[in-house]
């Protein structure tokens, strides 16, 4: 059966997978309650300046996304011939290894316990994206981590607004800078159904926080790593930020 762009852009979007992507918007995070009051708590005082539960919790979703976002890129580089889906897979790869080294710095730096793996609702989007093939393979697996991006957007705003740690506020704004990057090449696909996006993410339900929740690392597990592919390194998306170490003036710097 063929596909059609449009076709394909809309024809599996429909009951659970929906209830599934939607949810997207409000992961649980790896240790956290998501409490409004315990978000603002500071766990710790660093050289690089205070570090609150949400500074943690944002580390640990950059992290988490990329354990699932690597693997669905590795997915299309090997299904999809296509040029722009090509260049989906290299900047996604290139994005979230540059990224991941990011948290795994930081999580040394400020003690953060980082994720090995994605959470079982994560590791279902590759599933479902892997269980298609041809067009339904590529407009699943780009609508996805369309999805998966533009809900993340407002957490990035929020926590650049307001931590006042200066490792975070890096992070914060190399994943404003990679997400971006990521939604543009996406869209130049030409499989994104904008009003489908817009609806799953302003939308979402309710999902048990077991499925959202990273399971910790076993005991003694090296962290994992997401490695930039060595014929991508010099592959130039979005303008690295070079130092994620550089001390705050001091630990109140707002």
């Amino acid at each position: 059966m063929r596909f059609s762009r449009s076709t394909a852009g809309t024809a599996f979007v429909g009951g659970a997978l929906i209830l599934t992507l939607t949810a997207l918007a409000y992961p649980s995070m790896l240790g956290v309650q998501n409490t409004a009051s315990g978000q603002d708590r500071i766990i710790a005082n660093t050289q690089w300046g205070p570090l609150t539960e949400a500074d943690r919790d944002f580390v640990v979703r950059v992290r988490a996304a990329g354990l699932w976002e690597y693997p669905m890129a590795q997915l299309i580089k090997e299904r999809s011939t296509a040029p722009e889906m090509q260049e989906v897979a290299k900047h996604l790869l290139v994005g979230h290894g540059r990224l991941d080294a990011g948290c795994r710095k930081i999580s040394t730096d400020l003690g953060i316990t980082l994720p090995n793996e994605a959470s079982p609702q994560q590791q279902q989007f590759v599933a479902t994206a892997e269980g298609s093939t041809g067009k339904e393979f590529e407009s699943t697996a780009v609508t996805i981590m369309r999805v998966a991006h533009g809900g993340i957007f407002p957490t990035i705003a929020k926590i650049r607004a307001t931590t006042r740690n200066s490792l975070v506020r890096e992070l914060a704004d190399t994943t404003n800078d990679t997400v971006l990057d990521h939604i543009t090449v996406l869209e130049k696909t030409g499989l994104i159904n904008q009003e489908q996006v817009s609806f799953q993410i302003t939308a979402p339900p309710k999902m048990p926080q077991e499925q959202t929740t990273p399971p910790p690392p076993q005991q003694g597990a090296p962290v994992r790593v997401l490695p930039v592919p060595e014929e991508l390194k010099d592959f130039q998306t979005v303008a690295p930020n070079p130092s994620y170490g550089a001390p705050a003036p001091s630990p109140s710097a707002g």
